[in-house]
């Protein structure tokens, strides 16, 4: 998209002050309103995470929907999953989250959905709606201003989050958890709260939990290696069972085991996976196609279908709506849900671990060791090159001789005993590459070792 460079494929993000501020905001409450509510007779919902931005831009969207005559429903701080929910439970004509999630402090954006939580991608109406703000014609208000409603919708949130896990069907258990100073604290504490009542034998510790704009112990970012310590260490002193942490929004959720270490992506699919097809035996189960060879196995054990699709939420949740999957997952910690109107969360993970953990009688290190063992994995490792095009072609040339090809999302190869999927970046000169082994680890650290040599030589 070119004119307002904040317009990306499925979301709008910016520096705040460069490429996104109040005015812009404003003309992209207008553009959504005419975009996706025409004729004025459904209302938004809009919500907002902590930075100290938000407020400023949240209001100056609501501005921009009253100028137009529509209804904003306000739901205030909360994570994009509860933005995705209210808009479903409300009846809304569409939703819009202030949020940034895990960028840098100085960014801000928005993310925006349609009726019944449906991702919108530049055909469905974001184009539509870049070109409306981008050009500025609006004219004056519309003759019948809008007003802004508040809305609390958290307890019917809460309610829908513990039917994937009731509260008797968890474990004792004791549960380190760090909200990152970001949204998460107050919507995890409604949840507690629920679990304590529903006799729930979980004890909760909790760490930078309070929701804090300046992010005074680092933007919430759990997946860079260099952030997971903190959490690990946590879990270690407080002798806890199992460690959540979560990003900005909390859309995202990062486990670790009581050993403290980090569960990867990949590994936590497997297991919501088992956990989804206990509950609903024979259900399709939609991955990604970077690391794949646990999850299928999981899920024919189990008597489940395993659909691969596309990297990217609305490209998963697309695959999911075309084939009733039950549930949806990829390894960069993006979790979907048929009965959380196919969205991802990252409240209903850990909680359907934990739920999985008392039903199989196995600690998360055990669980997660086997799968480790089982499917040993590089993890996905980024190159950043002059000429990614070249590189992934070099690989090819190298690496692909007498194996399987599929092209689905960029280039996988399957052999007997090993695999790999290499990916270019959409955005940025970048390659991510993932192997995988079937229980060789020196294998896969060769053959991880030896893709990366012809790659760097396009360094």
């Amino acid at each position: 998209m070119t004119g307002l460079s904040c317009f990306k494929s499925y979301d709008i993000r910016g520096r705040v002050g460069e490429n996104l501020d109040e005015g812009i905001a404003y003309r992209i409450g207008r553009a959504f309103a005419r975009v996706m509510v025409p004729e004025r007779a459904d209302p938004v919902v809009l919500g907002r995470d902590i930075r100290d931005s938000s407020p400023m831009l949240k209001d100056a969207l609501a501005r921009g929907l009253v100028d137009e005559g529509v209804e904003v429903l306000d739901i205030g701080l909360c994570g994009t999953e509860e933005m995705y929910f209210a808009t479903d439970h409300l009846g809304a004509g569409g939703g819009l989250m202030v949020t940034a999630s895990h960028n840098p402090i100085g960014d801000n954006g928005v993310k925006l959905i349609g009726p019944g939580a449906r991702p919108i991608s530049r055909e469905d109406g974001l184009q539509a709606m870049h070109d409306l703000a981008a050009a500025d014609d609006f004219g004056p208000p519309r003759g019948t201003r809008g007003r802004v409603r508040a809305a609390d919708p958290r307890a019917a949130y809460v309610e829908r989050v513990l039917s994937f896990a009731p509260p008797a069907a968890l474990p004792q258990a004791k549960v380190l958890v760090n909200a990152g100073n970001g949204a998460a604290g107050p919507t995890f504490d409604a949840i507690a709260a629920a679990l304590e009542a529903g006799g729930a034998p979980l004890v909760f510790e909790r760490l930078h939990h309070d929701p804090d704009g300046r992010f005074p112990n680092g933007i919430p970012n759990p997946l860079l290696p260099e952030n997971r310590p903190v959490t690990g260490n946590a879990v270690r002193a407080a002798g806890a069972d199992m460690g959540v942490a979560w990003d900005g929004d909390f859309d995202r959720c990062f486990l670790f085991d009581a050993a403290g270490d980090f569960v990867d992506g990949e590994y936590i699919v497997g297991l919501l996976a088992a956990a989804v097809l206990d509950q609903e035996p024979g259900s399709r189960i939609v991955h990604d196609p970077r690391i794949v060879w646990n999850t299928r196995r999981i899920v024919a054990e189990k008597g489940g279908e395993a659909v691969v699709s596309k990297t990217g939420h609305a490209l998963i949740k697309a695959t999911m709506r075309e084939v009733d999957a039950a549930y949806g997952g990829e390894m960069s910690a993006h979790h979907y849900f048929r009965a959380f109107m196919y969205c991802d969360s990252g409240m209903i993970p850990w909680l359907l671990v934990l739920a999985h953990m008392a039903r199989t009688g196995r600690s998360l290190s055990d669980l997660v060791g086997e799968m480790r063992a089982r499917h040993p994995s590089s993890g996905e490792i980024n190159y950043r090159l002059s000429d990614p095009e070249a590189a992934v072609a070099a690989v090819e040339a190298a690496f692909a001789g007498g194996g399987e090809v599929d092209r689905l999302d960029g280039l996988s190869v399957e052999f007997s005993d090993w695999r790999f999927n290499l990916r270019q970046s959409n955005t940025e000169p970048v390659v991510r590459l993932n192997v995988e082994t079937l229980g060789d680890r020196a294998l896969l650290e060769e053959r991880t070792a030896a893709i990366g040599a012809v790659l760097k030589r396009y360094s």
